[in-house]
């Protein structure tokens, strides 16, 4: 079981947790949430509680929530910027079976 980041999505998580100036690595769940069943829930990992996973990639940690990890395993994250205005986290996770028609929410 694994959940990566890659080389430029390890890069911004750590940029933006030497900006902080705290945290262990990037939290990564889901939650209940929109038509077809769950949507990424994406946070700072300030400490690895009871029941989680930790992987990492490229340096930075990932927390996973173990509730999570059935949904979330062999999720690689990307960091896409195609200009300035549209940038952010990528998901690619082979679990998901299908997404609803504006891409918030998967079923898995």
């Amino acid at each position: 079981m694994a959940v990566t980041l890659t080389e430029a999505a390890a890069s911004h998580v750590a940029g933006m947790l030497n900006q902080r100036g705290s945290g262990l690595g990037l939290r990564v769940g889901t939650k209940k949430s929109g038509c077809t069943g769950y949507t990424y829930d994406v946070d700072y990992a300030d400490a690895v509680d009871a029941g989680d996973q930790v992987f990492e990639s490229h340096g930075v940690k990932v927390v996973v929530d173990g509730a999570a990890l059935e949904r979330l395993d062999g999720l690689e994250i990307d960091y896409v910027r195609s200009s300035l205005l549209h940038q952010g986290f990528e998901f690619r996770n082979p679990r998901v079976k299908n997404t609803c028609g504006c891409g918030e929410s998967f079923n898995v």
